[in-house]
């Protein structure tokens, strides 16, 4: 599979997940997911799905600090319905990264590693995500404002001739290289901006 060279330059997630530990998938549990998992489960890469692996990675650090985030140890809420926007897209990837889904998740062994009802929708609360520790209660509040990291004004006018059909080939090419740009821009230059990612404790 080729991909763009910068996917390798972002900043791997690593996981423990005592599920995993327990059947004996990885050793120890851990488990790590890079950027490029995020895009195989969506089938691409956009600023959606870059912002939904980013903000997941911020939010794990936030709660955990040093130690090893668990997966299957975390609430996942979103202010939104499931079926508003692009929130079911970033849902996906946030259930990749923290093993949290709604009902249809694993059921657990005897009593254990249950990861069912840790997604929810139509939360109240302020911001798009809210991540919650189910051992401590300690939660963070999340958004991205992608508004704020501009595609380039090149961009709309060659995505339409592309779904109109009407590119030529280094046109296609150009809308390409665009887009990743921006995702490239969203992931790298603006990974430490608080005003475009924005995590907020709960108290």
């Amino acid at each position: 599979m080729h991909y763009p060279d910068f996917f390798d330059t972002i900043p791997r997630l690593q996981m423990h997940d005592p599920l995993a530990d327990f059947l004996g998938a990885a050793e120890g549990g851990c488990i790590e997911y890079a950027y490029l998992d995020a895009v195989k489960l969506a089938g691409h890469s956009c600023p959606t799905v870059a912002s939904a692996y980013w903000l997941t990675c911020l939010a794990l650090r936030a709660l955990y600090g040093a130690t090893l985030p668990e997966r299957g140890g975390v609430q996942v809420t979103f202010r939104d319905s499931r079926v508003s926007g692009v929130t079911g897209v970033i849902a996906n990837v946030v259930s990749l990264l923290t093993g949290a889904t709604t009902d249809t998740g694993f059921k657990g062994l005897a009593g254990r590693f249950d990861r069912r009802d840790l997604l929810a929708f139509d939360a109240e609360q302020p911001l798009d995500i809210r991540f919650t520790r189910k051992d401590s209660g300690a939660a963070v509040d999340a958004m991205a404002r992608l508004r704020d990291v501009p595609a380039d004004p090149q961009m709309a006018p060659l995505m339409q001739r592309c779904l109109a059909g009407d590119a030529s080939a280094d046109e296609a090419r150009r809308f390409r290289v665009l887009w990743q740009d921006r995702v490239r821009r969203v992931l790298l230059e603006h990974a430490t901006d608080p005003d475009i990612f924005v995590i907020r404790h709960v108290d």
